[in-house]
């Protein structure tokens, strides 16, 4: 047999320095370039734990069956515990040498956020024994050319800084400390909640459920025909919106093999919901919503919080910044400047106009190199594409074109078919845009990291239905695989184990989450306004008139 090679930290930063993505699961060293434009999740959610011991993430999203194929890429092992790199994509940086003369420099393009290379479970206590002034505050920008200095994008003003810090400082003091022993008795809790998960057949579809899913979604849409053959439009648009709004969280499912737990199958049935009946890429979702549940609430690299110019949902989106999933700069410009003062008022209306903007995400991801996947996925590009095009068949011709006689009728029925869908985008919204947005670096455990960022909405059983498991939104991210119909009974072990870790467990009512998520809004565009007047008074006078 031969024997495993041990590689020390400086050989795994020179591998990354030249260009592998490395990444510590259970103690193996496993390449994954090979896999990178493969991976059924998208290439951007491995490139997010390079350098990390992702042992939990990679246990929590496969399936045995597919943990067990892991051992192909594997090169070795690493003696000890692990100390978590920052991931190059993260501003990660790597230019450690071996004697073989590796390449300094890492190849991975990646985005300025936090020049801190070195954190994980074991590391010195941030939170002691460093005091949080020396922290980094995240810096925005890409990386710079070699031998360039890294400089931030400018801020709009002299107290966005201070903003960031002042709630990084707030969040830290409300949850356990990043010391090593804390995050490791936490990551050992949750790893024990995991077996008592799989045990308990937490993961065990209840088809049954299904079957009534499905007879309330041909209840409605047979309403929804019914009414169009009668000629009653905005009644037939209303049944459609909701027709749609209430499959989609089989999408959700689905997405998340939460169904079958079979990739081909659930993939088909996401595609068949999403695609060819909401006219939604899955593959887009899939791409941003996998890289969502890794990175959430980070605001450089989360796309599902990145709503500007219309929404800032923390100081940190008070400036520019870059998205490193969009691979976009986000520009703090007028319109920001006019939209966020206002972004309490223009929440609801923006939401319930909100599906036309996931039509567009949807083709631009298509459109893409991104959605190219090679490999067992390769098939999903077309079919989806396919599936896309029969939808706007079937919806903008024969349905809206051909079916509705009138253009004022065509516009009404368009518009109240996809408002009627707002209270999916505001549920969406709720379970996070409220949340703690600070960068805790890698020292912070993947269950605390994923509690300390996303609330559930407390409601009673019988209504479910309505918000189709997205109201146990922390519980789903601790446990994506979990299908929804478990995830009540799933919650009461999640209380259990958030007194154990005392990891404060967020719970809100629907109106009070919404009331949360407002205050928040009129919060930011406080901030917003106190800065520009600071920065008017130092036009005029050259004081920040701070006093």
């Amino acid at each position: 047999m031969r024997e495993c090679k041990i590689y020390s930290r400086s050989d795994i930063e020179a591998l990354i320095a030249a260009g592998d993505a490395i990444v510590i699961n259970d103690g193996n060293v496993l390449r994954l370039n090979a896999w990178l434009d493969k991976h059924p999740g998208g290439g951007l959610v491995i490139q997010h734990m390079v350098g990390k011991d992702a042992t939990d993430e990679i246990s929590i999203y496969h399936r045995p069956k597919v943990l067990a194929t892991m051992n192909r890429y594997r090169i070795g092992r690493v003696s000890g515990p692990w100390v978590n790199f920052t991931p190059p994509i993260r501003g990660g940086r790597f230019s450690q040498s071996t004697s073989e003369g590796r390449p300094s420099k890492s190849k991975f393009s990646s985005i300025h956020t936090n020049p801190s290379s070195k954190s994980s479970y074991v590391q010195e206590p941030m939170s002691e024994s460093k005091p949080l002034s020396s922290l980094p505050l995240t810096s925005l920008g890409q990386l710079p050319a070699d031998g360039a200095d890294a400089s931030p994008m400018p801020t709009i003003g002299p107290d966005n800084a201070s903003l960031v810090k002042q709630a990084l400082e707030d969040d830290m003091d409300n949850y356990p400390s990043l010391d090593a022993e804390t995050q490791q008795h936490i990551v050992q809790k949750y790893r024990d909640l995991h077996e008592e998960v799989k045990v308990g057949g937490y993961y065990d579809c209840r088809y049954h459920e299904y079957a009534k899913e499905l007879a309330r979604y041909l209840c409605i849409f047979s309403s929804f025909f019914i009414a169009l053959r009668a000629g009653w439009y905005a009644t037939s648009a209303a049944l459609l919106g909701l027709f749609w709004h209430q499959i989609m969280f089989t999408a959700h499912d689905a997405g998340h093999q939460g169904i079958t737990h079979n990739f081909v199958v659930d993939t088909l049935v996401g595609m068949f919901i999403a695609d060819f009946c909401c006219g939604l890429s899955m593959g887009w979702w899939k791409s941003s919503h996998n890289v969502h549940h890794l990175v959430t609430n980070h605001h450089e690299h989360d796309p599902d919080i990145q709503n500007a110019p219309l929404f800032a949902i923390s100081p940190s989106y008070l400036s520019t910044f870059h998205s490193s999933y969009y691979n976009f700069t986000f520009a703090w410009d007028r319109v920001a400047e006019l939209a966020i003062p206002f972004q309490r008022y223009t929440y609801y209306p923006i939401m319930g106009i909100a599906r036309f903007n996931l039509y567009f995400l949807s083709w631009c991801h298509l459109l893409s190199p991104r959605s190219k996947t090679l490999g067992a996925a390769a098939w999903t590009r077309p079919t989806e594409i396919c599936f896309m095009l029969l939808y706007w068949f079937l919806f903008g011709y024969c349905l809206v074109w051909r079916s509705i006689p009138t253009w004022p009728l065509r516009i009404m029925f368009v518009l109240v078919s996809h408002i009627i869908t707002m209270p999916l985008h505001v549920q969406i919204t709720l379970s996070h845009w409220a949340m703690s947005t600070s960068d805790f670096g890698e020292a912070e455990s993947f269950p605390q990291h994923q509690l300390r960022t996303t609330m559930d909405v407390e409601c009673p059983a019988w209504l479910d239905f309505i918000h189709g498991g997205l109201q146990f939104q922390a519980v789903h991210h601790l446990f994506p695989g979990v299908p929804r119909h478990n995830l009540r009974r799933l919650q009461q072990l999640v209380i259990r184990f958030c007194e154990e870790t005392n990891i404060k467990y967020k719970r809100l009512g629907f109106v009070a989450g919404n009331k949360d998520v407002l205050g928040m809004l009129g919060e930011v565009a406080n901030q917003l306004e106190l800065m520009l007047k600071c920065q008017k008074h130092m036009a005029e006078t050259g004081e920040s008139g701070l006093h």
